[in-house]
């Protein structure tokens, strides 16, 4: 979510009779619209309710963003250390990294809004400025975390469907070509921004200074670009990535069932022995589903990945068929107001969900979780204190 507005004229956080400020979060009445504008939007709340749920909003959501900044920068720490031999720790290795950098930018967002509520006399306008140096890229950034998420479920999938043709494809040198391909086509066109908007150098009377701001670009070439862009990368791409990641979690889960109902009937009938051993892997549900349970704590772990991008990215989903189907639903429209507010809380689930993810690596990765232990110092401390503990046990025996 990124705040943005070209007006040069605002009024204050609280308006009073008109007084005016260089404050662009007061949402003015556009009175080249119908009524109905004015009532959805200020008949709901006033603009002092609207300020403080607003920035009770922003407050958590930071709260949110330094917890997943802390956690994807342990993942990053690990996951180096661990190496890139497998293919696995590549693809999560991205994903970490871009959840870090979503993060990076949600906070950016946030001190701009602060900085602009608090009306500082900054070199800049905090909330334009914002919008092309991170508030442009957010959702660009969000499709390719939706689309990594996609290939690790996809790939995981293939390998307990297909486990002996996969293996030969999803190589390390594949994998990090993938994650290339991933962002080259999901991220690199927020670049496009930059040509629907540019950087300018203009007059602010309020401060009496120039400041650097930023303006449109209407080209028609410029409006249409951008139109495809939002389109594409911002409504398309999304959707699909989520409906695949979906229909991946969906197959990984079903195939889970049928691995465990399987291995308990062929335990069961070795007890009994009513079945010869043959017999029983003939009666397998499928070829080759005999994995490994190294193979399957990780289909488990990017189940538990998926399940929680699932859930944590069906507001962002509603909230880009809304912005698609509803004309009036954005900075400047009709439901702006809820627009800002929806934004926000769309944030929490990105952030939550990539937070969250160090946990399931954690409890579900052997090597992952010595690793980090070895790296927060957890086991220096457990050995000191078994030391601790063992000398003082000899002394007291010797004493006795």
């Amino acid at each position: 979510m990124y705040l943005h507005s070209t007006e040069e004229d605002n009024t204050t956080r609280f308006p009073e009779l008109g007084q005016k400020t260089d404050n662009p979060f007061h949402l003015q009445e556009d009175h080249s619209k119908s009524s109905s504008m004015l009532t959805l939007d200020s008949g709901i709340l006033s603009d002092e309710q609207f300020y403080i749920i607003i920035l009770f909003i922003i407050y958590a959501s930071q709260i949110i963003n330094t917890c997943a900044i802390i956690a994807n920068g342990l993942s990053i720490a690990v996951f180096v250390k661990l190496g890139f031999s497998e293919p696995s720790n590549i693809s999560l290795t991205a994903l970490a990294v871009c959840d870090f950098s979503l993060a990076v930018l949600y906070t950016w967002n946030n001190l701009c809004f602060w900085l602009t509520y608090h009306n500082f006399r900054l070199p800049f306008h905090s909330a334009n400025v914002s919008f092309l140096t991170g508030g442009a890229q957010l959702a660009y950034l969000s499709t390719t975390i939706a689309w990594i998420t996609a290939f690790i479920s996809l790939e995981r999938c293939l390998c307990i469907l297909l486990p002996l043709k996969v293996r030969r494809l999803i190589t390390p040198r594949g994998t990090f070509v993938a994650m290339l391909i991933i962002i080259l086509l999901t991220f690199c066109p927020s670049l496009f921004t930059y040509i629907r908007y540019k950087f300018v150098w203009a007059f602010n009377p309020y401060q009496n200074r120039t400041i650097l701001n930023t303006t449109p670009v209407n080209s028609e070439f410029a409006i249409l670009l951008e139109k495809i862009s939002i389109a594409i990368c911002g409504v398309i791409q999304p959707l699909l990535a989520f409906s695949i990641v979906l229909t991946c979690s969906v197959r990984l889960i079903v195939q889970l069932r049928k691995i465990s109902c399987w291995r308990m009937s062929v335990t069961s009938a070795k007890s009994r022995r009513v079945q010869p051993e043959e017999n029983l892997a003939a009666s397998s549900p499928a070829a080759g589903v005999r994995i490994s349970q190294k193979e399957k704590r990780l289909v488990r772990m990017v189940v538990a990945i998926a399940t929680i991008f699932n859930v944590s990215y069906v507001p962002t989903c509603i909230g880009l068929l809304c912005y698609v189907v509803f004309d009036e639903f954005n900075l400047f429209g009709v439901y702006r107001r809820l627009f800002l507010v929806s934004g926000y809380i769309i944030s929490w689930g990105q952030s939550i969900s990539g937070s969250v993810n160090i946990l399931i690596y954690y409890k579900m990765a052997s090597k992952f979780r010595s690793v980090f232990r070895r790296l927060v110092c957890l086991d220096r401390q457990k050995q000191e204190r078994d030391m601790n503990f063992n000398s003082i046990s000899h002394y007291i025996v010797c004493n006795e």
